[in-house]
């Protein structure tokens, strides 16, 4: 009686899922592959703005679509916009390259050398531990407000991503790759960019996508803090006058940005990565 059970329910089974994988692509064939990922974007936004226009939402909490769009194309045109991203545009990747080239070498130096790793990186990971929102009174009273001050604070919060994971891909490396560089005889120099490098870079490129992040978000604290340019500067000042739609715009800033780092990172990945058998970019 059981096997007979079995014995329909997978011809149920073998009936029912073809029929449902066939429904499920068919409506996906209508959209380009490059699209799929903006099909649940696009619905929230409708959804939004038929919300709005019902006046199912009070505009001054959560203006529509269209509201933040012509407040976008407002600050456009004036220019306001324009400065307020340069300026924290130059803040941000400042302190990343800042942070991030300390971290990497400073995690090759800890990662190659026992003595280093045994001295030096037990202080960076207790340092690490450290909430970096509290350290900003400190940063106040040694650095005052000015752009040396936000930059530092940036370059600290990118540092740790980048040493973390550096130390990591040096010592993920397999240790049959260092017999075969002894077979080779291959030199310090070329131990290095030949072996070492090449196979720590995934760990090293996933602390570039991380500190990236982290830059952005230490970015707008740094800005609100005490400043009067920036895009945190520009979100902050419209929260004091209630202009919900401008913080709406700072925000989607923020988030585009981000994306557009992060898909350049990871182009480089795909690039760089090629010669990974187990890559699939």
């Amino acid at each position: 009686m059981a096997r007979q059970l079995q014995g329909r329910w997978a011809l149920v089974k073998a009936d029912s899922t073809p029929s449902k994988q066939i429904r499920s692509k068919d409506w996906l064939e209508y959209i380009p592959a490059p699209l799929h990922a903006w099909v649940l974007p696009i619905l929230l936004v409708a959804v939004w703005q038929t919300a709005g226009s019902l006046q199912l939402i009070a505009p001054n909490l959560l203006p529509t679509p269209v509201a933040i769009s012509k407040q976008f194309l407002s600050l456009v045109q004036s220019g306001t916009l324009w400065e307020h991203f340069a300026i924290s545009t130059f803040r941000a990747l400042s302190g990343f390259l800042l942070g991030g080239l300390t971290g990497l070498f400073l995690g090759l130096f800890t990662g190659l050398g026992k003595m280093a790793e045994r001295t030096l990186d037990p202080t960076v990971q207790m340092l690490r531990t450290i909430p970096l929102l509290s350290l900003i009174p400190l940063f106040i009273l040694w650095f005052g407000i000015g752009e040396f001050s936000k930059i530092l604070m940036i370059s600290l919060g990118a540092f740790f991503p980048v040493y973390v994971n550096t130390f990591l891909g040096i010592r993920s490396v397999d240790v049959k790759l260092y017999d075969v560089s002894r077979i080779f005889q291959y030199s310090k120099i070329q131990l290095l960019t030949r072996l070492i490098l090449p196979a720590a870079l995934p760990n090293i490129l996933l602390g570039v996508r991380l500190a990236l992040g982290v830059a952005w978000l230490v970015l707008v604290v740094a800005e609100m803090m005490g400043t009067s340019s920036g895009i945190g500067y520009m979100i902050q000042d419209a929260r004091a006058y209630s202009q919900t739609d401008i913080v709406f715009v700072g925000i989607i800033i923020f988030a585009i940005i981000g994306k557009l780092s992060d898909s350049i990172v990871r182009m480089l990945e795909s690039r760089l990565l090629r010669w990974r058998e187990t890559y699939k970019g």
